[in-house]
């Protein structure tokens, strides 16, 4: 693996650059519909209100415009092609930007992107880790289940499982991308909201899950766990939206989250520790489906007022700003 560059492992929540990259991505989700997140997010303010923040953003535009299609070819990875193409085309944007020093916002899509997140890390080079939020553990295969979305097998394809999509596990060159002791979930729903063969996954490799109970009820000790499991070194974060109770905020790909999950709100405690640890690297979003979204016109404002108050950093007491 590479060095570290020279000054790149901190990134000074108040210096240093933000950039928004859109990844128009829903190849590998269960339908249409996530590939608009990156627009509709961009129409509803996020980085008119990122400025107003202080902070300095750069839009970078958006990355291929992929949409899902029926596979009958592939039936149980449905577009692994296309989704393999758009994960290499993340990590080699994200590598070169992340290796200039940059924060990094991304877009998604669908939550592959993470693993185009984690990729572009080992390409700027740093040891990729990830705190993964998110309501499901994401560690299926394609011969795990028979719902051929690869939106819910990243993390089974970022570590390189048995019964992965080699077309995926190999997209951007070196695998595994990512080792089970660099990943770290938070807010998963173990119990309810995943699979047999996700639980068996977690024991055998050892991963972390700090849970939802957790997270909603102490969501800023919740998130220091987590980041306490990982080295000092740098990560990412990534954030599926169907992590939030759905009532609260009715914006995700799966409406199954109902009265359940952290609230915006909440989530924002959580994303404030981690995203100003000056390791953070960046986040990346996912699973956000704007067809949903219209259903409450509060909740996108509300989401990204939430991530900009987590992307500034705070004023101490004495008016000193922190991270």
């Amino acid at each position: 693996m590479a060095s570290t560059p020279p000054g790149a492992v901190h990134r000074d929540v108040a210096t240093t650059p933000l950039t928004v990259l859109g990844v128009p991505n829903s190849a590998s989700a269960y339908c249409v519909g996530v590939e608009r997140a990156p627009a509709a997010m961009r129409e509803a303010g996020l980085v008119e209100a990122l400025r107003a923040t202080g902070l300095e953003v750069v839009d970078a535009g958006d990355l291929t415009m992929r949409r899902w299609r029926p596979d009958p070819s592939h039936p149980f990875a449905q577009n692994v092609d296309e989704e393999a193409r758009a994960t290499a085309e993340l990590a080699g944007a994200a590598g070169r930007l992340l290796g200039e020093g940059r924060r990094l916002l991304v877009l998604g899509g669908s939550c592959v992107v993470a693993v185009g997140m984690c990729a572009g890390m080992r390409i700027a080079g740093a040891r990729p880790q990830l705190v993964y939020v998110d309501r499901h553990l994401d560690l299926n295969t394609p011969s795990s289940t028979a719902e051929g979305s690869l939106s819910w097998m990243g993390m089974a394809h970022a570590l390189g499982l048995e019964g992965a999509a080699p077309e995926l596990v190999d997209a951007t060159g070196r695998t595994p991308v990512l080792s089970p002791r660099d990943l770290v979930y938070l807010g998963a729903d173990p119990t309810n909201e995943t699979t047999q063969w996700e639980r068996d996954r977690i024991d055998e490799l050892g991963i972390e899950v700090v849970d939802q109970a957790a997270m909603c009820a102490d969501p800023a000790h919740a998130a220091a766990r987590a980041r306490a499991h990982l080295t000092d070194e740098p990560f990412v974060v990534h954030l599926d939206v169907d992590v939030l109770d759905f009532l609260d905020a009715p914006i995700a790909e799966n409406v199954n989250g109902r009265n359940s999950g952290p609230t915006i709100s909440v989530l924002g405690r959580s994303l404030a520790v981690l995203i100003g640890d000056p390791q953070c690297w960046g986040l990346s979003i996912g699973q956000l489906d704007p067809n949903h979204a219209i259903s409450d016109p509060t909740a996108l404002p509300r989401l990204i007022a939430t991530l900009g108050a987590a992307l500034t950093p705070a004023p101490s007491a004495d008016g000193e700003l922190t991270t």
